[in-house]
């Protein structure tokens, strides 16, 4: 029939995105190449695989059912080609990981040039985002999350510092002006910068000292979507806008400069530190198999 195997991916890749555009972010191709693939196998196969809306794709009975079929067998053959690579002296290929803003900003700059001049024959492609996805569905090997946050059939991997603390900072001038607090509750009086989901959630703030946690919901003066508002609500806190929450090592540099001052400091709260997680139940690429020795040796 002459159908070619990188259409059959584009097609699964559409079709696990639920849209070409998502699929082509995910791929890393673009969305007309996508949409090319899939209509020439369409066109191939002599049925309509997606049922196309100017919002979305879902997939027909018979692209649902080439997807049952077809999901496995990619797998066994990326599979099978892996199983020689594995005889290679040095692995090769792509290792694509899902990792949250705090993990590429705090985590990996340690780990990442060093990992890269161990494996040169391997490209790393990071998705960055903060939204938890599945990450097989996302087209990646694995991802970083923590503990929370994983899924009970993944297999996790320490990775970093496995000890971490949410801080609360602000200015010295602002501290100057409202008062300096002594107690989490008092911030309900306070001005507050605050951090909400890509999913729309605002998480409350927590704060535990000797076996007691306070969980508060502040006011905000200034509310920003975690990830790529984070920068913008640091700059603002130094500037005298109200206080803010975030991991310590991300603050750090600012309390060391003296730019932020610590607030409510023996109520920062601790929690464990992040986790490589990667599904079980398939054969691990040469890449990911590399990659999880590696920090397992750092």
């Amino acid at each position: 029939m002459g159908v070619e195997i990188s259409d059959l991916q584009a097609f699964l890749t559409v079709a696990r995105a639920g849209g070409f555009r998502e699929g082509a972010r995910i791929s890393g191709g673009s969305a007309s190449g996508l949409s090319d693939a899939v209509r020439r196998l369409e066109t191939q196969l002599g049925v309509r695989l997606l049922n196309r809306t100017t919002r979305s794709v879902a997939t027909t009975e018979a692209g649902q059912g080439l997807i049952d079929r077809l999901a496995p067998a990619l797998a066994e053959m990326e599979a099978a080609l892996d199983v020689v690579n594995g005889f290679r002296e040095r692995p090769a290929g792509v290792l694509k990981l899902n990792v949250p803003v705090s993990a590429a900003r705090l985590v990996l700059p340690s780990i990442v040039p060093r990992f890269l001049a161990a494996y040169p024959d391997i490209r790393l492609e990071l998705m960055i985002e903060d939204s938890f996805v599945d990450v097989i569905a996302a087209g990646c090997d694995a991802g970083i999350r923590y503990d929370e946050r994983l899924a009970q059939d993944m297999i996790a991997v320490p990775i970093g510092p496995r000890t971490q603390r949410f801080a609360a900072v602000a200015s010295k001038d602002y501290l100057d002006r409202r008062g300096r607090p002594a107690h989490p509750r008092d911030l309900m009086q306070h001005s507050c910068i605050r951090n909400r989901f890509a999913s729309g959630s605002m998480p409350d703030w927590e704060f535990e000292r000797d076996g007691e946690t306070v969980l508060i919901d502040p006011p905000a003066v200034l509310i920003v979507q975690t990830g790529g508002g984070v920068d913008l609500a640091v700059d603002c806190a130094k500037a005298g806008a109200g206080i803010v929450t975030l991991f310590e090592d991300w603050l750090r540099p600012h309390i060391d400069s003296g730019a932020l001052e610590p607030v409510l400091e023996d109520w920062w709260p601790e929690f464990s530190g992040p986790f490589l997680y990667y599904p079980g139940r398939r054969l691990v690429p040469a890449p990911l198999r590399a990659f999880i020795d590696f920090i397992k040796a750092a």
